[in-house]
């Protein structure tokens, strides 16, 4: 008889635990329901992918959209240029490219005039072109700092970017919010335990098959809401307990931090000066792109044709002049993002984009800085607690039959 009581004793004592390990269970897997699996996996509707990479396009938009509406004024940032230094970086990679284009667009287009002309004229086309081109690098600079607007959607590119790697994509959130994550979790076990301990003292006197399931949804319905209410809320510090207590929500506390790891991958795997010639190049801004490369390499060509000491040029048929300038256009935005690489180490200081982004975002009002990562869970959070009370009800089920039924 003494060692069923002390049975029944143990028993007792071990509801609070599982119950906290419960709660832990149950937040541990509505987390990993919002990154995982990154793809569909299963047979519809039988099946699951994260909620943030299932719904990619709607959170890669609102992961974005604080860049646009916020902390990045791209005419602003593209105004720290400097043509003339743009010039200066430029000037090599252009002067063989120029040279490697104007060989391929005369051999096509001119053959025999120019398998005829004598190096010395070559070499003062060249020298033509070199002479023209930091003018003309200036003056295309000039153009686009002007209509940056017209050729790079940041929204656009930073979209394209996280739909092609959902990966990257969690990771942001994953990132921004790991302190958030790790109490979510830690939280379960803490919540659940405490709301253990009733269950244990009813369980001594009255043991219905119903209890610990019912207390089991309530635990994984309760320690989900809970915790997400303790992240967000309240946005600004608030006293408890006659003022003995502050407490404002986590994520709201740790801005600072959140700012610089946002600021950090966002400017080097989004908003990067690779990634945005890349866009400026290959995008839907592209066509704006070429019209504004075509009329400075218009230029170029007529100033080149026109310099009297390569009269040569003027030999060539007009039709075949405007031939020129296409293909040239052509042929430049093919070399571009090739040839701008050595500018990219220049650029990326004046930008400053990580700077730029960091120290806005650390000067967001709370509102306006807890609707960054709370959209995460609001897609789906109802979802997420039913889950977790559904899970908790069912471990509430197994923990009645081990421990009362065995």
């Amino acid at each position: 008889m003494e060692d069923i009581n002390w049975l029944r004793l143990l028993s007792l004592l071990s509801i609070p635990l599982i119950s906290g390990f419960i709660g832990w269970f149950t937040n541990w897997l509505a987390l990993k329901m919002t990154f995982y699996p990154i793809e569909y996996v299963g047979i519809p509707p039988f099946g699951w992918q994260g909620i943030i990479p299932g719904k990619a396009h709607k959170m890669a938009a609102k992961a974005v959209d604080m860049i646009t509406t916020k902390l990045l004024r791209i005419e602003e940032r593209f105004a720290q240029l400097d043509p003339e230094r743009v010039a200066h970086e430029m000037q090599p990679a252009l002067e063989e490219v120029s040279r490697k284009i104007v060989n391929e667009v005369m051999e096509s287009q001119a053959q025999g005039i120019w398998e005829r002309t004598p190096d010395f004229v070559k070499k003062r086309i060249y020298q033509s072109i070199t002479a023209e081109l930091p003018h003309i690098t200036k003056q295309m600079m000039e153009d686009l700092k002007q209509h940056i607007t017209e050729i790079l959607d940041i929204k656009s590119l930073a979209i394209k970017i996280l739909l092609r790697d959902k990966a990257l994509l969690n990771r942001i959130f994953q990132e921004c919010g790991k302190e958030e994550f790790k109490f979510i979790e830690r939280s379960g076990f803490y919540f659940g335990a405490l709301f253990g301990l009733p269950q244990a003292i009813i369980s001594y006197f009255y043991t219905p098959w119903w209890l610990l399931p019912l207390a089991g949804l309530m635990v994984g319905y309760i320690t989900n809401w809970l915790a997400l209410k303790l992240i967000f809320y309240p946005l600004y510090p608030k006293k408890y307990l006659f003022g003995l207590v502050t407490y404002q929500g986590l994520f709201l506390k740790r801005q600072q931090e959140v700012a610089e790891a946002y600021a950090k991958i966002v400017s080097e795997e989004i908003v990067s000066v690779e990634n945005m010639t890349e866009f400026v190049v290959r995008g839907p801004g592209a066509e704006n792109f070429a019209k504004l490369i075509e009329k400075h390499v218009e230029a170029l060509v007529e100033h080149t044709v026109g310099d009297t000491s390569v009269a040569i040029l003027r030999t060539v048929a007009a039709d075949r002049i405007e031939a020129i300038k296409n293909i040239v256009t052509y042929r430049f935005m093919e070399e571009l993002p090739i040839s701008v690489r050595r500018l990219f180490a220049y650029a990326e200081d004046a930008l400053s984009i990580e700077e730029e982004l960091r120290e806005r975002m650390k000067a967001l009002s709370p509102p306006e800085f807890e609707r960054f990562l709370h959209p995460v869970f609001e897609e789906d959070e109802t979802t997420l607690i039913i889950v977790g009370a559904v899970l908790g009800g069912i471990a509430g089920l197994i923990q009645y039959y081990l421990l009362f039924m065995l």
